[in-house]
Parts: structure tokens; C-alpha cells; sequence
């Protein structure tokens, strides 16, 4: 498909001139001798970018680019003026204009403007195509788990969002607090502008400063040039410091500054730079312990503690662990273009049972692997790795084998199956739905089970 150009030039000759010499280099060209003119195509069909002449008539090239910005601000605007009237284009320019081209102007010069444009407004569509899928992903709705005390994080998500409260998660590595604190940017007002995350554990000691607050050029050995630090790259967004419990105490206390007053110094600098910045920061440590030891700096933790969360860890939410598993299916089997239906009940409890020491990373990465090898339409318990059927808790894990083991897994389909019978008062085809599988092989495991139609379900 050609690129689509709208020519809005008064001088509808010259108009037209610049529309046949668009045309023969590769465009789909049409031009308009009005601003009224240029509102109507801009209504009517597909503009990719729009080349206004300054001054015209009643509305001009200043009103076009307003409307645009309002209206439709992923098209570029370049602006064709006179010589005498570079000054006004430049100011055009600075209030969004992409560029302008003075009159009299050679055709190259004008494809070349337009190139640039167009590669920009791709540039623009690709990210807020990233953006919208970002905001998508992260929806209250997307974020998975039905059990009460992950509720209480939905809720208090839903208390912060909308103001610019430092948030403090606490929680066991693998819970998901990065999850959660994009949750909280993507429904904040700050959505549009950048989440920033830094891992201060990750970064060694010698670098982290220069990570966060940037330097100058020379500042230190290896500094060929300047660099921007993290806190200014977030500048009207928010920066998540995961892992701030690992961060050297020798670089918290210009930390502490930089959240208390949004201003900073790069490395080498002799000026502040202010910066509006929302902090989140996490931790799988215990800060208040650190503190005592002296390995944290007390008015850091009260300035970081505004608003504290805890994530629980997947051993206390184990209701949501076939949600989860679930949903982490879906997404890797169609990775992988693999039809599975689900789990099968003994997987499920088998998973259900499992202590998940590495918490949700951790069932995501056995549910990938069970994806991998699955052979049949349902996960099934040969499909789980080893370790979550020797790493069950010992009540559910007896200390000899079982007797029977075709008796012992029908027991556990038995009372998975009558669970989602009661949660569904008894309708078949919800019941189905509920374990993943189809109706018809419910009613067979049903029937090959003893359970009666009638069955209380107790």
C-alpha cells in the first residue's frame, strides 16, 4: 500500500504540482486548497501524513496542526512556508510540527522530509501499538487469583493507583511483585509516561550509582560520554527498584534525597536535575531486621514504607493454583501450537498439593515443561516434573506406596470431581468447564465413579 499524502496549500496549482510530483515518486497523493477542505479528507479517507502551507486564508497551516494534534496525533505535520517566514514555521515546529520545507523547494528535498515522517509515525503506531498491549496485559482483570488474601492486593492495587504514594512490596522471590507494580503504573495516571525497573541486586556496587542518577562525560574512567541514569529516564512515569533490600548502604542516603526532593546530581555534575518521579520498590528481605543490623538505613525504610504491601506466597493462595496453572497453559500451548484441554485431576491435585517453594515463577516454569512433554489432550501426573510429587507436604505424601494406586487416584478424581459438581449445583456442563474437560468425559468419569445424578454432592 502507498504511503498517503494530503497537500493543504491555497495556491491550488502549486498543489496540484506537488501532488502529480508525489505521485510519480512512489505516493498516493490528493490536495486540498482549504483547511475546511483538508478536515473533510482527513474525515474521509486514510492520511498518512499531511504538508499544510503556512499562510492561508481564514484558518492556516498554525490552525491545521492544532486540529491534528486534537484529533488525530499520530500524523505528521510538515509545514511548506515562504522564506520570509522561517521564524513562524520553526516556532511550528517547536509546538509539534515535524519539520518545514521553504518555498521554492526541490522535490528531493520535499521525499526526503516526507521519509523521515513517515518512518517517525511508524515509529509512533508501533508504540502505542506496545503500549496498548502493555495496558491490556495488565488490567485488574488479567491479574489471576480468586483466593481472599489475594483479593486484599487487588483491592489495596485499586487504593494506590490513582495517586503518587511510594509503594513498598514486600514478598518471597517469585510472587509476582513486578506484576504487581506495572499493574499499579498501567492503572495509575502516570500509564502513558515510562515504567522504569531497576534490579539493585543485579548491578554490581560500582555501577549502580551511575545506573540510577547517570553521568558526565569524563566523570570517571570509562565515561566516553554522558549518559542518562534510570530516575531520568522515568521522569513523569514510575521507577521500580526491585531488590532495594541488596542496595549498598553507601548509596542510599543520595537515594533518599532523590525521592524526598525529585532532585539529583549525576556523577560529575555540578547541577540538579528535577524530576517527577513515582517510586515502587520490593524486597524479598526483611528491612526491619536489616535496620537493627545496620544494613539499611532507617529514614530510607520510613520513606519507602508509605504505602506496604505483602505478597502472599503460592503456598497461602493454594486455591488459585489451577487458576493460574490454567492460565499459563493457554498461553504455552498456543506458543507452541499444542491442543491440551487441561489438567486431569490427579495433575491438578498433585500441583495443588506441591508447596512451590519457588511460588508463581515456579509453576510457570513446570507447567511450560509439562507442556513440552504432554503427549495427550490433558496434563497429566507423568507430565509434571518429579520434584512436585517428591516435594509434597507429608500429610500428603504417605511413607509407603499405596495398595492400590488406581483406587487411590480415582479417590482424588472422586473429590475433584463431586467440588466442581457442587460448585456448579450440579450442572454437568459448567462441571465440565471447570476441570477442563468436555462433558461427554465427564459423564464417563461419572459414571465409572459411582456418582449418582442425584448425589448431594457431600
Amino acid at each position: 500500500m502507498k504511503p498517503s499524502v494530503l497537500v493543504v496549500d491555497d495556491e491550488i496549482r502549486l498543489a496540484e504540482v506537488l501532488s502529480v510530483a508525489l505521485d510519480e515518486r512512489g505516493f498516493d497523493t490528493q490536495a486540498v486548497g482549504s483547511v475546511q477542505a483538508a478536515q473533510e479528507a482527513l474525515g474521509s479517507s486514510h492520511v498518512d501524513i499531511v504538508l499544510a502551507d503556512l499562510r492561508m486564508p481564514d484558518l492556516g497551516g498554525r490552525d491545521l496542526l492544532h486540529q491534528i494534534q486534537e484529533t488525530r496525533p499520530d500524523i505528521p505535520v510538515i509545514v511548506m512556508t515562504a522564506y520570509a517566514s522561517v521564524r513562524d514555521a520553526v516556532d511550528l515546529v517547536k509546538e509539534g510540527a515535524f519539520d518545514y520545507i521553504s518555498k521554492p523547494f526541490e522535490i528531493d528535498d520535499v521525499v526526503a522530509t516526507i521519509a523521515r515522517a513517515l518512518k517517525l509515525g511508524e515509529m509512533l503506531k508501533e508504540n502505542r501499538r506496545l503500549r496498548d498491549e502493555l495496558e491490556e496485559k495488565y488490567k485488574f482483570e488479567n491479574l489471576s487469583g480468586q483466593s481472599a488474601v489475594f483479593r486484599i492486593v487487588l483491592q489495596q492495587i485499586t487504593e494506590v493507583c490513582g495517586s503518587r504514594a511510594t509503594v513498598l512490596l514486600e514478598g518471597e522471590s517469585g510472587t509476582g511483585k513486578e506484576l504487581v507494580a506495572r499493574a499499579i503504573h498501567y492503572n495509575s495516571p502516570r500509564h502513558l509516561k515510562p515504567f522504569v525497573a531497576v534490579n539493585c541486586a543485579a548491578i554490581p556496587e560500582a555501577l549502580l550509582e551511575s545506573e540510577l542518577f547517570g553521568h558526565t562525560k569524563g566523570a570517571f574512567t570509562g565515561a566516553v560520554s554522558a549518559r542518562e541514569g534510570r530516575f531520568a529516564l522515568a521522569d513523569g512515569g514510575t521507577l521500580f527498584l526491585d531488590e532495594i533490600g541488596d542496595m549498598p548502604i553507601s548509596i542510599q542516603a543520595k537515594l533518599l534525597r532523590a525521592i524526598q526532593e525529585q532532585t539529583f546530581e549525576p556523577i560529575g555534575a555540578s547541577k540538579s536535575v528535577s524530576v517527577d518521579v513515582r517510586i515502587i520498590a520490593a524486597t524479598h528481605k526483611n528491612l526491619r531486621k536489616m535496620i537493627k543490623a545496620q544494613e539499611f538505613r532507617e529514614d530510607l525504610y520510613y520513606r519507602l514504607n508509605i504505602f506496604p504491601m505483602a505478597i502472599p506466597p503460592l503456598r497461602d493462595r493454594a486455591e488459585d493454583i489451577p487458576l493460574l496453572a490454567s492460565q499459563f497453559l493457554r498461553s504455552f500451548a498456543q506458543d507452541m501450537a499444542k491442543r491440551l484441554v487441561g489438567f486431569t485431576p490427579a495433575a491438578e491435585a498433585a500441583m495443588v498439593a506441591y508447596p512451590w517453594p519457588g511460588n508463581v515463577r515456579e509453576l510457570q516454569n513446570c507447567v511450560q515443561r509439562a507442556v513440552i512433554v504432554a503427549r495427550g489432550a490433558s496434563i497429566d501426573v507423568p507430565d509434571l516434573p518429579r520434584y512436585v510429587l517428591e516435594g509434597q507436604p507429608k500429610a500428603n505424601s504417605p511413607s509407603k506406596l499405596p495398595d492400590d494406586l488406581d483406587a487411590e487416584l480415582a479417590q482424588i478424581e472422586r473429590s475433584f470431581i463431586l467440588k466442581a459438581l457442587r460448585e456448579t449445583n450440579g450442572v454437568q456442563v459448567r462441571a465440565a468447564e471447570r476441570l477442563g474437560v468436555t462433558e461427554r468425559s465427564l459423564w464417563h468419569r461419572i459414571k465409572k465413579l459411582g456418582i449418582r445424578a442425584d448425589h448431594s454432592f457431600d
